[in-house]
């Protein structure tokens, strides 16, 4: 790191109280497209204890009056230097009054108040965390400072019908020449971050809603004219959101109206603002004929997520920005619950953790790793990573385990009590919880401080004399990172007969006996437990439902997976048994050596593939081998063009051992079953399909094709056409070009249906994607001015392809460097986050690893990159 990026690194050991407290903020806004005027009022509260003068963040703002105590002051009564007005002469209840313009059309990094959309047809709107609104008028910008606020919009009527801010609605008027005024009071105290406002041309849907404290409120959800009728199933979700908060956390809504705004453009996935969230339309709209399955759930998922941060976020919210897991991580936990209580918990659990697999443990293992509470950061906008989040959400989800859901409940009850409406830390969420049950979690804090997953090692020994199996764990180095202090590691165990059946579990020093499955804490470098009356040597299903975020590390016998896979009631450690002999396998056919574990994992997936009584969507995952992104994690040296090969390999033993005719005949027959509905056994069914159907066409690729355009043609919803089209463009099928273009042209004016016509194209592997890739950017619907264009593209290409953007002549590294630069000066965090998919490249083989440096050193050594991709960038040197 040079030195001024050095000298710009934000300490956790540096944290200081807020010298200057605004109690209320006044805003007033005159809003249009080219220039937009903002006349704002702080009544400001000084730290007695603190002499610092006032000092207010201010980004890209034109200011045009300043006022102290209704005077104006002069040019030498304050500085605006660096982005930063220090104002001299403030004192304990003063009232600073500023005006400054706004160029919302010329705002393309969408931070702060921008414009989405066209100039003619778009709207106006904000995105505030973390640090936007520094870029709308001058304001100490920091979690740690919550204001009550008072929003007036003022605007053209005609070109501005819709004026929305949080808060409640506080009168509404008409003004000369054509233009109107809103006016919104959030009598709450929130951050700058949870602020926002919309302005523009939107229609609406409303429900009415009673919480289960008896206050009415109006549930909106906002859209552009051609989008509002996708809307529908966002709303349910909603309202099945808030339910599900009164109930299993107590927490009601606090205001009488709540707003949801969907839009194109924004960097996010959706934003919490407080009585006004603000959704990327991917994650709000919804339809039968273009929203897949999987579209459908993370719809729900977020909007509940969003929801949830009313009480996880903006009640209780993070002191300052290293505390970000404190509302992201926790939330994440509750969204993950509630989708879980709404649909398949086991499958739930599955996806949770393969992303956690897919996106954090290689983040985890690479240059960029960081600790969940990291101690410095230089820009904050490249901390919303899976490690807060995801990793986060698995150290709420030990805790939880700790205690128990109704030890959980009791702590999470004391927590929103003792902090609502305060900053809280880490400290004050694992005190709340430990004080309510009696217990001290601060143990737990080491988690959140160390960065790298740490590696459990398991070993079991039985004694037939005395009948007792002895379970020995020890805990040690994480992915390459220097050794660090014992974690407290939560182990959820159960033991098997070789029948497959369950042994009962007595322990020396339990509460209780006979027990299925229990928790064991290691919470020390190593430590043995011993279970007793245990009659033969047992197969031990470890880490039940994926109870610690860490790699296990255990020599199961791969008759032994075979048998959890075959008889685990965990459908987790079900999958997870699967998961692991997928790997032995695969290793079997790269050292060719013993294919033990490949004839045991075709062998029980062929069985378990007859079988009549089990989930099909549970079937769809088992017979889902880890992608090529998990397995290259097991390598010393990545060569993703092998991988890929491999991968294949052995996902064709898998289809020969099943075999062409049952195959054929699931296919035909869950073909029949085809339906647009979205209960759970439709659902299934077509996750079953569409895996068969991949795995016929290992075996039978032109019949597979053939069927691929059939069910392509009468696809009655997005799932079974996405499906098909998939197949023939990674088959190269003849078919694939003209189901292609009608694709584009069916979807041509819905953004969303065409982002995943672009991914789809960007993820088929191979070589040749990278020139399909340019072909694509030459498309009159593709720009890189909207982050679900360019993630649709280069970020499935670049994250989802390994062995197309990993090319052997490195063009993919040069092709993603030179895109970085242009993403760059338009948009940084769009830039920023697409620069992470260099995360990894030391280990690449020494071809390629020599190939992707030369990269990434010619971009550290440009000056002109953002704060943003540049702190990336040299993380990645240093890495």
């Amino acid at each position: 790191m040079n030195d001024t990026q050095e000298n710009a690194a934000i300490r956790l050991a540096d944290y200081r109280a807020p010298a200057w407290h605004v109690d209320s903020i006044e805003m007033d806004f005159d809003l249009d497209i080219e220039s937009s005027e903002l006349s704002t009022r702080l009544l400001l509260r000084r730290d007695p204890a603190q002499d610092s003068p006032l000092r207010l963040n201010g980004e890209n703002l034109e200011l045009l009056s300043i006022a102290l105590d209704g005077k104006t002051l002069d040019a030498d009564a304050y500085r605006f230097v660096d982005d930063l007005l220090e104002i001299d002469n403030a004192r304990d209840g003063s009232v600073l009054e500023t005006r400054v313009r706004l160029r919302p059309a010329a705002n393309t990094a969408l931070e702060g108040l921008y414009l989405s959309g066209s100039h003619d047809a778009g709207f106006l709107l904000t995105q505030c965390e973390a640090e936007g609104f520094r870029h709308i008028t001058f304001f100490p910008d920091r979690p740690d400072v919550q204001s009550r606020y008072t929003v007036t919009l003022r605007a053209n009527r005609e070109r501005f019908p819709v004026l929305l801010a949080g808060g409640n609605p506080d009168g509404v008027g008409d003004l000369d020449n054509g233009w109107h005024w809103v006016r919104f009071v959030d009598p709450h105290p929130k951050p700058s971050y949870l602020f926002a406002l919309v302005a523009g041309r939107l229609d609406k849907i409303t429900r009415d809603y009673v919480t289960a404290d008896g206050r009415k409120v109006v549930l909106n959800i906002w859209a552009e004219s051609d989008a509002i009728d996708r809307c529908h199933y966002a709303m349910d979700a909603l309202e099945r959101s808030m339910r599900w908060d009164e109930r299993a956390f107590g927490r009601n809504y606090d205001l009488d109206v709540f707003h949801i705004v969907a839009t194109h453009d924004f960097n996010m996935g959706a934003m919490e603002n407080k009585g006004l969230n603000i959704f990327n339309a991917k994650y709000l709209l919804a339809d039968q004929d273009s929203s897949t399955d999987d579209e459908y759930r993370h719809v729900e998922a977020v909007v509940a997520h969003e929801y949830f941060h009313n009480w996880s976020g903006n009640r209780v919210t993070c002191r300052d920005w290293f505390q970000l897991s404190l509302k992201e991580g926790l939330t994440v936990f509750r969204e993950q619950s509630f989708s879980a209580d709404m649909n398949s918990a086991p499958l739930k659990r599955i996806e949770d953790v393969s992303l956690l697999r897919r996106a954090q443990f290689p983040e985890d293992a690479g240059p960029i790793a960081h600790p969940v509470r990291p101690a410095q950061y230089s820009e904050i906008n490249n901390f919303y990573t899976a490690t807060v989040y995801e990793k986060g959400a698995e150290l709420v989800r030990m805790l939880s385990g700790h205690l128990g859901k109704q030890g959980f409940r009791r702590g999470m009850d004391l927590y929103f009590e003792r902090n609502d409406g305060r900053a809280a830390t880490l400290e004050d969420f694992l005190g709340s919880l430990g004080e309510a049950n009696q217990v001290d979690l601060m143990p737990y804090l080491a988690w959140y401080a160390q960065a790298g997953t740490p590696r459990l090692k398991a070993e079991g020994r039985h004694d037939a004399e005395s009948r007792t199996y002895t379970l020995r764990l020890i805990q040690h180095g994480s992915n390459g990172h220097e050794e660090k202090p014992a974690l407290p590691i939560p182990v959820k165990v159960g033991l098997f007969d070789r029948d497959g059946e369950m042994l009962d579990l007595h322990m020396d020093g339990q509460t209780s006996h006979g027990e299925k499955e229990t928790v064991v804490l290691l919470d020390q470098a190593q430590a043995s437990f011993v279970f007793r009356d245990v009659v033969e040597a047992p197969v031990p299903s470890l880490l039940r439902g994926f109870s610690a975020p860490v790699i296990l590390e255990y020599e199961y016998a791969p008759a032994e997976l075979a048998l959890l896979l075959a008889h685990d009631p965990d459908g987790f450690n079900q999958w997870e048994a699967g998961q692991q002999l997928a790997c032995r396998a695969y290793e079997n056919l790269r050292d060719g050596v013993a294919d033990d574990a490949l004839i045991a994992w075709t062998d029980a997936l062929a069985l378990l593939f007859e079988a009549t009584e089990i989930d099909q969507a549970l079937l769809a995952d088992l017979l889902t081998p880890p992608g090529e992104i998990e397995l290259a994690e097991r390598e010393a040296s990545v060569d993703p063009q092998r991988i890929h090969a491999l991968h294949r390999q052995l996902q064709l033993r898998l289809a020969e051992r099943i075999g062409a005719r049952a195959l054929a005949e699931k296919y035909e027959m869950l073909h029949k079953c085809s339906t647009i509905k979205l209960d759970a056994t439709s659902q299934a069914q077509r996750r079953l399909k569409r895996r068969t159907l991949e795995l016929l066409g290992l075996v039978d690729s032109a019949e597979t094709q053939r069927r691929a355009v059939t069910q392509y043609r009468e696809a009655p919803g997005m799932t079974d056409r996405l499906a098909a089209l998939n197949v023939l463009l990674r088959s190269d099928a003849p078919q694939a070009g003209s189901a292609v273009a009608q694709y584009r042209a069916r979807y041509a004016d819905n953004a969303l249906a065409l982002d995943k016509w672009f991914a789809l194209q960007a993820q088929v592997p191979g070589d040749a994607t990278l020139d399909r890739v340019k072909m694509l950017e030459q498309d009159a619907s593709f720009t890189l001015r909207n982050p679900n264009r360019v993630q649709s593209l280069f970020g499935a290409f670049v994250r989802g392809n390994p062995s197309g953007f990993h090319r052997a002549d490195g063009a993919g590294y040069r092709l993603l460097a030179d895109r970085l630069l242009g993403l760059d000066a338009l948009n940084p965090q769009v830039a920023a986050r697409l620069a992470t998919a260099f995360n990894g490249w030391q280990r690449l083989e020494p071809c390629r690893r020599e190939l992707a440096h030369a990269v990434i050193s010619e971009l550290a050594g440009n000056d002109a990159l953002s704060r943003n991709l540049s702190e990336i960038i040299v993380s990645m040197m240093q890495g």
